[in-house]
């Protein structure tokens, strides 16, 4: 018996397709979240570096940089491995 009077053709290749279109939509829905993930470490890093008062001389600024880094750079790659892993 052919799907709805013929309309969709064969019901194992609508089938096949649709399958086909739910696995594509799943890869685009994690891409979309490793982008996201992404992005909000970046956008977690900067805003971390902005509020920070930087004073003195260019080496103690570095170094008030470096340990601000120290706490958030962990986190930020936590983010980004755990979107790698999702893609994969």
């Amino acid at each position: 018996m052919e799907g709805f009077g013929g309309l969709f053709g064969d019901p194992e290749d609508l089938q096949k397709r649709m399958m086909e279109f739910a696995e594509q939509m799943q890869g685009q829905q994690k891409l979309a979240w490793a982008d996201n993930a992404i992005g909000l470490a970046v956008q977690m890093t900067v805003a971390a570096i902005s509020r920070v008062n930087v004073q003195g001389n260019a080496e103690e600024q570095a170094q008030q940089i470096r340990s601000l880094m120290a706490t958030v750079f962990p986190e930020a790659v936590t983010l980004v491995r755990e979107a790698r892993q999702g893609l994969g």
